[in-house]
């Protein structure tokens, strides 16, 4: 039955009669959806820090959370009993991976020759279980945004210093992450941002930014790491302003810059909340841009303006951000990482369970939905002979670049009244709705 999660059996695929509520309904592995399985379409993965490091903190009381390794009170040893449960959690809910920082699974020492030696013995430690356990590493990335030392930023601070060692800790992060076998490494620039423009050199904060990732690009090679780089995008929180607002933002400052054939993008839905988009909006942006990388699924409440980071239960958005991931051809290297955590008065470790299997049911849900909707072919029809005037006429010589300003002026005054078609915006919405409570 395991040391961690005593009570806690296999979860296995039971069916939507099933009553039993650590059981999946909709999440069957082994079901194939085209031309992959729900295990293989899906490529769940849990958040290392969500999951067994948060405490249930908020800006207004303490930590709630029971764990079975709360008593124990050497920080290395916490470390090593996290470990060990997260394994035997991955095992039981029967997730193939899981995203980490490196602050999460070893504590900092006084220096940083110490935490890095703090992260090695830990580092043994994960790749002894993934060997054990077969599971695998989606991505690492470093927590470069706790310390008070990153009170100014990371690869923004205005302090050189924070600059160097925010390079020397995501160095350390990088060979970890080779190490484990990780398919992507993550940037999230949790403090990359200001909080006014009256001290802020902006140039120099994104130019320097820039620098510290053709850095990370330049060490990959260097040690051989041939994973799949990630920014993941979020308009605000904790700084007033970050640089990668949002999908459209971080499209932009990698081509600018010039990484754009190095990096993609990790998008997660409550930060497209934050930005004022839906998550479709997002994926949508990275995929016509051939940047969609990974997801981290979540999502927020539209009554809170900040990230809760809930479990994802809206069969809407799943289905929505499925749609757009088989568009895309599916998942190479990323996945859907539950970056999600239990409500404050969750506090029991059986909630870890009931929270991560509603959130792959409803994915899996999701995908069945999508997939119907990508194999009828009717909203891609609909989309088709709405823009059909590009396909003749004027309109496939606007596309082929054909005619200029005199031409167009030409026309218009030729062509005599515009006639508009509807939208039909309820009948797609109905058609959505017919979809999903058919699915």
């Amino acid at each position: 039955m395991g040391k961690y999660f005593k009570d806690i059996e296999k979860i296995k695929y039971e069916g939507p009669e099933s009553d039993n509520p650590l059981s999946f309904k909709y999440y069957n592995p082994d079901e194939v959806v085209g031309d992959r399985t729900m295990r293989e379409h899906l490529k769940f993965s849990v958040a290392y820090w969500h999951t067994f490091t948060a405490e249930g903190t908020d800006p207004f009381g303490t930590g709630t959370m029971l764990r079975p390794w709360d008593d124990i009170e050497d920080p290395m040893d916490k470390a090593k009993a996290r470990m060990e449960a997260a394994f035997e959690f991955f095992d039981k809910l029967g997730v193939d991976y899981f995203c980490f920082h490196d602050r999460d699974i070893a504590p900092e020492g006084e220096t940083l020759a110490e935490t890095n030696k703090n992260l090695d013995e830990i580092v043994k430690l994960a790749g002894e279980l993934m060997k054990d356990y077969d599971i695998k590493l989606l991505w690492g990335t470093a927590n470069t945004f706790n310390h008070p030392r990153f009170v100014h930023g990371a690869a923004t601070s205005c302090n050189a210093d924070v600059f160097a060692y925010t390079g020397a800790q995501i160095k350390k992060a990088l060979e970890v992450t080779h190490e484990l076998g990780g398919a992507g490494y993550t940037f999230w620039g949790g403090r990359e941002g200001y909080e006014t423009l009256l001290n802020t050199d902006m140039k120099l904060e994104l130019d320097n930014y820039a620098r510290l990732l053709h850095m990370a690009v330049d060490y990959a090679k260097e040690i051989g790491f041939e994973g799949q780089f990630y920014i993941e995008p979020k308009p605000k929180e904790p700084t007033k302003h970050q640089y990668d607002f949002d999908a459209a933002a971080v499209v932009a400052f990698l081509k600018i810059y010039g990484l754009d054939d190095h990096f993609k993008l990790n998008i997660e839905t409550n930060h497209a909340t934050l930005a004022g988009h839906t998550m479709q909006h997002e994926l949508r942006y990275a995929r016509i841009n051939n940047m969609l990388g990974s997801i981290d699924a979540n999502q927020g409440d539209l009554y809170l303006g900040w990230d809760t980071d809930q479990f994802p239960t809206d069969i809407y958005m799943t289905t929505a951000v499925m749609y757009e991931v088989l568009k895309a051809g599916g998942f190479t290297t990323g996945g859907l990482n539950f970056d999600a955590k239990v409500r404050r008065p969750s506090f029991d470790s059986k909630d870890l369970f009931y929270a991560h299997i509603v959130g792959m049911d409803s994915f899996a849900k999701g995908l069945k939905i999508a997939h119907k909707i990508i194999q009828d072919g009717k909203f891609d029809k609909i989309i088709e002979d709405r823009y059909e005037s590009y396909t003749k006429g004027i309109g496939k010589e606007i596309v082929s670049g054909n005619v200029g300003l005199a031409e167009l002026e030409k026309y218009t005054l030729e062509n005599g009244e515009i006639k508009n078609n509807s939208g039909r915006q309820e009948y797609l919405e109905w058609l959505l709705n017919e979809y999903i409570l058919e699915g």
